[in-house]
């Protein structure tokens, strides 16, 4: 995994440009439409992050991965009707993007006696094609939010208009920061050290990690 190998000293070095400490950076490698193939080549290089965009696709690659070391991501829509499929299967949620998207996964998983690490997405630039909260709706659901007892909300996520992100990427952390949450996860191969810049955690990398989809 050569590409793999490049991409992390490139954040080695752009954390140390920026003054980031990197144990507190994660690359989630994005594997949708990936062969598994490719995941296990990366298992093997020692990186256990892997996100998935389509539920169906991911319990798939659970079952041949079958690897209880890996952290699997959801970085995709999450429709409601699919929540009962999901419940304790993954590391961390990015992507609830609505106030009952986030009761459903709260009431599912205290049926299961489980609370589900979640990200809140927020739509900074209001734009019709992405979905999450707006700015707004998420400080007046916040209180709300934080009582349900089946979910942990660690942070946001964001996918940012790619011609301006940075100002975006520099939003959401003032956000995360009123918030008082600590984790952040954005920007993808275009962006990411603009992100690494404003203190993303997590960043969400596919084709620098596996190439182009199959």
């Amino acid at each position: 995994m050569e590409s793999l190998k490049n991409l992390l000293t490139e954040i080695s070095i752009t954390a140390q440009k920026y003054q980031r400490p990197l144990d507190k950076i994660k690359l989630v490698a994005v594997s949708k439409k990936q062969p598994v193939e490719k995941i296990l080549q990366a298992l093997q290089f020692g990186h256990f992050d892997f996100g998935e965009n389509y539920v169906q696709e991911a319990l798939e690659k659970m079952e041949i991965v079958n690897n209880p070391n890996v952290r699997w991501h959801l970085i995709g829509p999450l429709q409601k009707n699919k929540v009962n499929k999901i419940i304790g299967k993954f590391f961390l949620i990015h992507s609830i993007d609505t106030f009952d998207l986030a009761k459903e996964i709260s009431q599912k998983s205290e049926k299961q006696k489980i609370v589900q690490p979640v990200l809140l997405q927020v739509n900074l630039a209001s734009e019709i094609s992405k979905s999450g909260f707006s700015k707004q709706d998420l400080l007046n659901k916040w209180k709300e939010l934080q009582s349900l007892d089946g979910i942990f909300i660690q942070g946001l996520m964001t996918m940012p208009p790619l011609d301006n992100s940075e100002i975006y990427f520099e939003e959401l952390f003032n956000l995360a920061k009123t918030l008082h949450l600590k984790e952040l996860s954005m920007g993808t191969t275009s962006d990411w050290p603009l992100a690494l810049k404003h203190g993303a955690t997590y960043i969400r990398i596919g084709t620098a990690v596996f190439g182009e989809r199959e």
